[in-house]
């Protein structure tokens, strides 16, 4: 299994940016899909997530934030919109498989350790 993000860069304030994260071995639309973000020093943090069936998102920060996927190109986005400052970190997504004891309870999404696969993240710089 692979996740390959990719979209990050150097932005200045208020812009938007999407991040990409394409999946090989495994298909998002049989996994949840999560964003986490993490600045040096800090643990990483929970920034979106979409649960398997697509059918609901859940974020850290709503209405900046979009998380989509397409099954066709087995693609997640996180649009990122009006950025900060403070939203400069590496940008991590990772998928979420069934558990055997908890299903897919929504509370997993949130959660770091729930996730079965991660990718190698992509550094995100909001700066004028």
């Amino acid at each position: 299994v692979q996740l390959q993000a990719s979209g990050g860069g150097l932005v200045q304030p208020g812009v938007s940016l999407t991040l990409s994260c394409a999946a090989s071995g495994l298909s998002v639309n049989n996994y949840s899909m999560g964003w986490f973000r993490q600045v040096p020093g800090k643990e990483r943090e929970f920034v979106a997530a979409m649960s398997w069936s697509g059918g609901s998102t859940y974020y850290s920060d709503s209405g900046r934030f979009t998380i989509s996927r397409d099954i066709a190109k087995n693609t997640v986005y996180l649009q990122m919109n009006k950025l900060r400052p403070e939203d400069t970190a590496v940008y991590y997504c990772a998928a979420q498989g069934q558990s055997p004891t908890q299903g897919w309870a929504r509370w997993r999404l949130r959660v770091l350790s729930e996730y079965d696969y991660w990718g190698e993240g992509t550094q995100v710089t909001v700066s004028s």
